[in-house]
């Protein structure tokens, strides 16, 4: 590889580093703010506590939501014949992640770093309308970016419902007064108390690591693959001739279904799903492992995978496709396994985001914990407050983590705290000016994001 390559290659695998290194104070408020202002752990045994709970969330979290990011953009705009394109794009979205974040913290504003990162992403996709033959629309993988756009979307009003129905819970099931009273400056509250938010805390923090880890798993995972495709677009490890196996059980099954119904997009899908199965087939015959694969062709075995699974998951949602029960399980577990070799990540990378995070979580608190823990509500934040918001939070992040879709830690812990307020005395318990400002920026981050990637992308595809 070219030695201008590496050095490119290096300042993006930095500036992802960054990105996940300002997304652990970024978002370390969310986790540790509770126990905190409510004097049950010490400021700098808090982060360090959740600073290692992110660290063990990433290196335990899979890469479902990390392969979700690197799917937002389609493989024909993540791989450009000049490789510096690429270059150009990773680090148009990277930069106008951090600069968003670096903003919002300095403001001492809870905004989503989740947000943050899907507006770059699709910034970069719509900003090829305005190349010389530009693909447009098509450079935006658009259903996987109503998925992630549904998830982001549903997680504040989701945070700051079961925050207010938690806290009715704990009213009904919990009479001790001191758990609804103020704490006292400078003292601990009892020891039940700290168990439960010590453990509320825990959660969070584990289960951001999980969330938003893969995020940025999935940044470097995309610059491997579009600046190291030879090396980085399969796995290694898993030999072809079973993935191969997956793949003709899945274009058997569905060869056999029915096409009468179809329309123009299924049968898009039906073709799509025999033609690439059919190369993958040609193109592994003989090959047990990728070492066998001319480097130059590797990318494209990865497309036909990506072709025939997508193709057939968009088949099994579609109403116009009629299939038996055990063909769609089938079907479904054999898309599963012949995932396996696009689906990947190096432990090299997971370790790697997994230290930033964790070193990230322990600096840089203080400006949005003081908007978390005195600036949303018009009292000091109550035992029971922080406890309901971070179940809230822990729950939330831990099933959007189950079925691989991002969340934003910080609107449902932010919004849990606005619920938690409600809950007690009601709207006229919120900070107006805070609240505003948060809304604020959660309304702004995706069009700034998109606007600013989409910008420093042309700028830099223009230079590079």
């Amino acid at each position: 590889m070219a030695t201008s390559l590496i050095i490119f290659l290096v300042i993006c695998l930095l500036l992802a580093c960054t990105f996940e290194f300002v997304n652990g104070f970024h978002d370390t408020a969310n986790a540790v703010a509770t126990v905190i202002y409510t004097n049950s752990m010490k400021p700098t045994t808090a982060v360090v506590y959740s600073g290692i709970l992110n660290f063990v969330g990433v290196m335990t979290g899979g890469i479902g939501v990390a392969m979700g990011i690197v799917n937002l953009l389609p493989m024909e705009v993540l791989l450009d014949n000049n490789v510096h394109h690429g270059i150009a794009m990773i680090m148009a979205l990277l930069l106008s992640s951090i600069i968003w974040n670096l903003g919002t913290w300095w403001f001492g504003l809870p905004a989503s770093s989740s947000h943050t990162l899907i507006g770059s992403i699709l910034g970069i996709g719509l900003a090829f309308y305005f190349l010389p033959g530009a693909v447009g629309g098509s450079a935006v993988n658009w259903d996987k970016a109503k998925e992630t756009g549904w998830a982001l979307l549903i997680s504040p009003f989701a945070g700051f419902a079961l925050a207010v129905v938690a806290m009715f819970i704990f009213k009904r099931f919990l009479k001790n007064d001191s758990f609804y009273k103020e704490p006292i400056p400078g003292k601990k509250p009892p020891i039940w108390i700290r168990l439960l938010l010590w453990a509320t805390c825990g959660m969070v923090s584990f289960f951001h690591g999980q969330n938003d880890g893969q995020k940025g798993v999935g940044l470097v995972m995309m610059i491997l693959i579009a600046i190291m495709p030879a090396y980085f677009s399969i796995d290694k490890s898993i030999n072809l001739q079973s993935i191969n196996a997956n793949v003709v059980i899945i274009e058997k099954i569905i060869s056999a279904t029915d096409t009468s119904g179809f329309g123009k997009e299924e049968f898009k899908n039906y073709y799509n799903i025999k033609n690439h199965a059919q190369h993958f087939a040609e193109a592994t015959s003989g090959k047990a492992f990728v070492d066998a694969v001319v480097t130059t062709d590797r990318f494209e075995l990865r497309k036909d995978i990506v072709k025939v699974t997508k193709g057939a998951e968009k088949l099994l949602k579609s109403e116009n496709v009629a299939i038996s029960k055990a063909d769609a399980a089938s079907l479904k577990k054999e898309i599963d396994r012949a995932k396996k070799l696009v689906e990947f990540a190096p432990s090299w990378v997971i370790i790697m985001i997994s230290i930033c995070l964790g070193l990230g979580t322990m600096i840089g608190w203080k400006r949005i914990v003081k908007t978390i823990g005195e600036k949303i509500g018009k009292q000091h934040m109550s035992y029971a407050q922080g406890a309901s918001a971070e179940i809230v939070a822990a729950i939330g992040i831990g099933v959007a983590t189950a079925y691989k879709a991002p969340v934003s830690t910080t609107h449902m812990l932010s919004s849990g705290i606005m619920g938690s307020m409600v809950a007690k005395k009601g709207l006229k318990n919120l900070q107006r000016g805070t609240i505003t400002n948060i809304l604020l920026a959660w309304v702004l981050t995706l069009p700034v994001t998109i606007i600013l990637s989409g910008a420093l992308f042309l700028l830099f595809r223009a230079i590079l």
